[in-house]
């Protein structure tokens, strides 16, 4: 009969057994101890390396959420590496991969290890997920160091991401914590000396008041009073339409008209006998297919080529093979063959088609590299175009370069001059700007509206995740420069957006509710 009743007692364990099979591969009820009371809750080595779980389970949760955040510029991340390695790949998401699976993995660990410790069993982790635990510390603290060094903007982001993301990261922190109150009660209770309680409950109950408080600390334009909503920032195609067709294309720029861009942002370059064209890049590699017809010309600089070669070159092929976002949809067939049978675009012709459709310009205008013909006199060429060939009306055109702009206020006084940096206001109405053209990372609710006070509107480039416009849209931003035109253009509203008072009952009501869930959980 006691036989009977110590195996039914035994059978009546198997939570705790996956728990620790899993956790400490100690799948046996023998092969476990429980805590017994006033002892720790693991051996002298399992506490050192506790810290270096909790530590793994941080890091991977701050690279991972800094990743996730960095979508917005994921185009720019893999941009880089084709740079560097010479082919293209959709690096950005494999990361983005990793870094999920990795912090799923700790977090699984961390999970058990909770439930072990509320269960009052004693704490051993197995060696397996000892280097596994090593592997994700050492990978995400050096993903972090990397990026900060090589991408350290990019902190600015997150900075950013918390003015729309902080409410709802408040909420689960608290959430959290309630969570944990379980395991630290049971603990705090279990041990009978006072200093050890201390040393539980005070870190604990620490946190929890920081928490607390935090909102006291929190901004974000997004929380306003009813009605102060300015107008939707219009919308400047970043190359045009590049998510829907390849970039600095006539299909690119008319898939921005077609879904309702006010404007159209270009790069130009001029060929070695002097015709204005279009590209980003310093050579032709990447957005043509040059390695086929000139294979050994593909690192030379794009403008050391004539136009009639440039003709030459099909400019679509790249995108149906390369599929340079990660968020692209499928392309109909007969998108598919417009795309294939894009060559590079005249200055002349696009300032023909944003005339024609009413649409403003903004382009990056480069320099000829030395011994290019042009290479002193690019600024007049460029404007010989714009004002004698094209026939675009002057008020269209939102220059942008800084060289020669008193030169160019007085051939062409109709332009709207636009600066690419801050500058004091009293600066900026003496060069008679009228427009800021600033990365978002620069964004400033405060900033835009002083500047606005002195009529200067402000772009913000390259917006494209819905979060990002919708933090941009509360802080005031006059228009964007986006590859996401078909996407932005259907939000009729901010994500996030509420009323301080609807945010204070939020914060309140969420402190109150986790104070009243520990309390219980601590009075039980």
């Amino acid at each position: 009969v006691v036989r009977r009743h110590l195996l039914q007692r035994y059978e009546h364990q198997p939570f705790i057994s996956c728990l620790a099979g899993f956790y400490s591969c100690r799948w046996k009820r023998y092969q476990r101890k429980r805590t017994e009371p006033g002892k720790c809750c693991c051996k002298t080595r399992e506490c050192v390396f506790f810290p270096l779980l909790v530590g793994a389970f941080c890091f991977s949760l701050v690279f991972l959420y800094m990743w996730s955040e960095a979508k917005n510029d994921y185009n720019n991340f893999d941009w880089y590496n084709y740079g560097n390695l010479g082919f293209w790949f959709l690096w950005s998401l494999v990361l983005l991969i990793v870094a999920a699976i990795l912090f799923m993995y700790i977090s699984l660990l961390l999970v058990l290890a909770m439930c072990l410790l509320a269960e009052g069993q004693q704490l051993y982790l197995h060696w397996s997920h000892k280097i596994g635990t090593f592997l994700v510390l050492g990978f995400s603290i050096t993903a972090l160091f990397i990026l900060s060094v090589l991408w350290g903007d990019q902190w600015k982001t997150v900075r950013l991401s918390f003015q729309i993301t902080a409410p709802y990261l408040h909420i689960g922190a608290i959430t959290v914590m309630v969570l944990l109150s379980w395991p630290v009660a049971l603990h705090a209770i279990r041990t009978d000396k006072k200093v050890v309680q201390v040393i539980i409950v005070g870190p604990y109950l620490a946190i929890l008041l920081f928490l607390f408080l935090i909102p006291l600390g929190m901004y974000s334009p997004c929380i306003r009073e009813t009605g102060t909503l300015g107008p939707k920032p219009t919308l400047i195609g970043h190359r045009g339409a590049p998510m829907l067709a390849p970039e600095n294309t006539e299909m690119s720029f008319q898939k921005t008209i077609e879904h309702g861009g006010v404007g159209l942002e270009t790069d130009v370059t001029i060929s070695y006998d002097g015709v204005p064209f279009l590209m980003h890049d310093s050579t032709l590699r990447r957005t043509t297919n040059i390695e086929e017809v000139y294979p050994n010309d593909t690192t030379q600089n794009a403008a050391l080529f004539s136009w009639d070669t440039l003709q030459e070159l099909n400019a679509g092929t790249w995108f149906l093979k390369d599929k340079p976002f990660s968020c692209m949809g499928s392309l109909s067939r007969a998108d598919q063959n417009w795309a294939m049978n894009q060559s590079i675009y005249k200055l002349s012709n696009f300032l023909r088609l944003a005339d024609s459709q009413n649409k403003l310009v903004i382009f990056d205008l480069y320099r000829p590299p030395e011994k290019h013909p042009y290479r002193n006199s690019w600024i007049n060429r460029t404007l010989e175009v714009i004002l004698n060939e094209s026939g675009i009306r002057p008020h269209l055109v939102l220059w942008l370069e800084n060289d020669m702009r008193s030169f160019v206020q007085s051939v062409a006084p109709g332009f709207q001059q636009t600066m690419g940096s801050k500058a004091p206001v009293e600066d900026l109405l003496m060069d008679n700007i009228v427009k800021l053209n600033l990365a978002y990372t620069e964004m400033s609710s405060e900033d835009i509206r002083k500047y606005a006070e002195a009529n200067i509107t402000t772009n913000l480039y390259v917006v494209n995740e819905p979060w990002l416009f919708s933090l941009a849209w509360c802080s005031g931003a006059h228009s964007v420069t986006t590859n996401a035109v078909h996407t932005l253009k259907n939000l009729s509203q901010p994500l996030f957006l509420m009323t301080p008072q609807q945010y204070n009952i939020m914060w309140i009501l969420t402190d109150l509710t986790s104070v009243l869930l520990i309390s219980l959980i601590f009075a039980l």
